[in-house]
């Protein structure tokens, strides 16, 4: 089972499961897991091949949202679903995939839809860095910034760094190898039909005013906001901002 970072107590509202991005963790949700704890619990996982989850060959969506809804279960049967990029990716799937699983879903900044960058500069950039000369955090942000790789991703991506051990806590040749697989989205039959936020970046690029027939199409109850200012990793670059929306979206 994923690996759980848990913040808060049951209440009578449903706990809420958040699904992490490409190269994150359930701790890189810290702070707004635990800010929204206040009135639910908050389940944060690690993504198979990523933090302390088991690692695995396969990194399909339908395999994804199979774990997520191994831990619903786990919890009694039914959550509220939070995923950001490939973790919204990830809960998409599980709403269309185990519609009685899912109360409300909140998808941040990514839509039903395949996209044509790729991700493996980063994995290359990671693979780069020379583990056995590291003493501390910093060493390996200095590296990565020598592959050019953006002072806000240098720290996020240290995060996934297990410095003792001199190792990566991200399954690197897995994730290269099933890159088309995160950059694209399973061909699914149906709708999930209950209430779903599509909350994006107003300066990302991911969910585009043409992806809005897509993702009403899987979605019907769909609605759209964004969050001024913020790109791709909003709920870094505007925490406060991202809480109130998602805790006013929840608690709607």
């Amino acid at each position: 089972m994923l690996n759980q970072i848990l913040h808060g107590t049951p209440t009578d509202r449903p706990p809420l499961l958040i699904a992490h991005g490409l190269y994150g963790s359930a701790r890189n949700w810290g702070v707004i897991a635990k800010r929204l704890s206040d009135e639910r619990q908050v389940i944060a996982v690690d993504m198979r091949n990523h933090g302390s989850s088991p690692w695995s060959s396969d990194h399909r969506y339908r395999d994804l949202a199979a774990d997520l809804a191994e831990v619903i279960a786990a919890f009694g049967g039914k959550m509220d679903v939070l995923g950001h990029s490939m973790g919204g990716k990830a809960a998409m799937t599980l709403a269309l995939n185990y519609p009685e699983q899912v109360n409300r879903l909140i998808v941040a900044d990514i839509a039903p839809v395949a996209y044509t960058h790729t991700q493996l500069p980063f994995i290359q950039a990671m693979r780069a860095v020379d583990l056995d000369s590291l003493e501390r955090r910093s060493d390996a942000e200095a590296q990565l910034a020598a592959a050019g790789v953006d002072p806000a991703l240098q720290s996020f991506f240290t995060q996934s760094l297990d410095l003792p051990n001199k190792r990566w806590r991200l399954n690197l040749d897995a994730l290269a190898d099933q890159m088309p697989e995160i950059m694209s989205f399973p061909q699914i039959e149906g709708q999930w039909d209950g209430p779903a936020l599509f909350l994006a970046g107003a300066a990302s690029d991911y969910v585009l005013p043409e992806h809005r027939d897509q993702i009403r199409a899987l979605f019907p109850q769909a609605k759209f906001a964004r969050i001024p200012g913020a790109g791709h990793w909003l709920h870094a670059e505007k925490p406060r901002e991202f809480e109130a929306a998602a805790r006013a979206y929840l608690n709607a």
